[in-house]
């Protein structure tokens, strides 16, 4: 087997999100851990995944800081898994992922799954893409190559972009 080549490095964020994230067992235990699931035997159920894979994700994304592992709920022996913030702020981007394949991959009339507003139990409003000054952006609107390196302000927290 051929193994990856790892993007820890890279330059690019997109690339190093997807070092971490970007197999799809590992954004499916994410959806998993947000709905609710926390337990090892629960997201092997729920996913139909082989212990030894299962173990290895839920490892990687342990050492990540994406989940932590915290004593059961119900006081038992056991362990749980849970989102930590770094976890919970990849909300955004399943919703996209989800809404992409909403649109996109599915025939009219096929049954689907989509994220839903938890109070109002509705479909979320379609993600949008706007600029620091609040404008709402388009694909033409957004300049992605992927050598701009990107450098702290001396005054800020706030990042500018340079070009490499």
């Amino acid at each position: 087997m051929v193994k990856r080549k790892s993007l820890d490095g890279d330059v690019c964020a997109i690339a190093r999100s997807l070092n971490i994230i970007g197999d799809w067992w590992s954004l499916l235990i994410i959806r998993d851990a947000m709905a609710g699931v926390s337990r090892f035997g629960e997201f092997q159920k729920s996913l139909g995944l082989a212990k030894n894979i299962l173990t290895v994700r839920l490892k990687a994304m342990t050492e990540e800081g994406i989940l932590a592992v915290v004593p059961a709920s119900d006081g038992s022996a056991y362990s749980e898994y849970e989102l930590t913030e770094k976890g919970r702020s990849l909300l955004p981007v399943l919703v996209a992922l989800g809404q992409w394949g909403a649109e996109y991959l599915y025939e009219p009339n096929e049954e689907e799954s989509v994220p839903l507003d938890a109070k109002r139990m509705r479909p979320l409003r379609k993600l949008e893409l706007k600029s620091e000054d609040g404008r709402k952006l388009h694909q033409d609107d957004v300049f992605m190559p992927k050598n701009v390196i990107l450098e702290a302000s001396p005054s800020t927290t706030r990042k500018t972009a340079a070009r490499a």
